[in-house]
């Protein structure tokens, strides 16, 4: 089983609109068009069962209408043949209504929920995104958050490794998913100051970009039970992040089983 735990979609009318802007902003062209027809047309080519979804509330206000995406998303996707899909939830760290927001996202089945500091605004390290990390961890919610470099915000890192480090010494969240193996294009540093603590990193994006030898040190570093295959999907292509990783021969089956599959179904429980 391969598990995609990094990916996005939109609903159809947004995603033909936004994929082309977001592609003009960060100079990427997008793999597929951003819509759950092409998610599922592209997990087919890659050979991938399940896709997790991350919404982004970039505005407060936006909570209600990707709730409801979200939802459909997990009511119409999660349990039918071929390629599933499963959404995580997202809010904003201004909103004042955060509480019942993350009690509407666990009643309501979700598993974790999206954090993108470069998008929402706000360093990871604010007293908004604590008290939300905190709540969502008293909750058993996972929280996956953007980590590093982001084109978006080009001149400013809104979740570095120190953020995080602060993040963990304040809050200690069980079950912290750092995207893009913990520093989006600042490997070194994430290799440093991250590798060993307790949290995941996901592989999105940058595992198309890393040198192989210093991904495979990673894993072994930190240990191949707290990494997450992801792909960042439509910015990557997940065919070429599948057989990517699988060619990497550095790491065991074991290990490869584990991070295509096996710690995603215990964060997905």
């Amino acid at each position: 089983m391969i598990i995609d735990f990094h990916t996005h979609i939109f609903p159809d009318k947004v995603a033909a609109k936004a994929i082309p802007n977001l592609s003009s902003i960060i100079h990427l062209p997008p793999s597929m068009n951003g819509t759950v027809d092409g998610l599922r047309a592209s997990m087919e080519q890659g050979g991938i069962d399940v896709s997790v979804v991350l919404p982004i509330v970039t505005d407060p206000h936006q909570f209600d209408s990707i709730f409801r995406f979200a939802v459909h998303v997990n009511e119409t996707y999660a349990d039918i043949p071929g390629p599933k899909l499963i959404s995580l939830a997202s809010l904003h760290p201004l909103s004042e209504h955060y509480k019942d927001q993350l009690q509407q996202i666990k009643n309501e089945g979700f598993r974790g929920i999206k954090l993108h500091p470069n998008y929402q605004g706000l360093h990871f390290d604010d007293i908004h995104y604590m008290r939300i990390i905190d709540k969502a961890s008293e909750l058993g919610l996972s929280i996956l958050t953007h980590a590093g470099y982001d084109p978006y915000t080009p001149e400013e890192e809104f979740c570095s490794p120190d953020m995080i480090l602060h993040v963990l010494d304040e809050v200690a969240p069980p079950r912290l998913i750092l995207a893009h193996m913990g520093a989006n294009e600042n490997y070194r540093e994430a290799e440093e100051k991250l590798c060993g603590r307790p949290v995941y990193l996901d592989t999105a994006y940058s595992l198309m970009h890393m040198p192989e030898e210093q991904f495979v040190r990673m894993v072994h570093l930190h240990g191949a039970e707290r990494i997450l295959f992801g792909t960042d999907t439509p910015w990557t292509s997940q065919k070429e992040c599948v057989e990517r990783l699988q060619s990497f021969t550095g790491l065991s089956q074991v290990e490869k089983d584990l991070i295509f599959s096996g710690n995603a179904q215990f964060l997905l429980m």
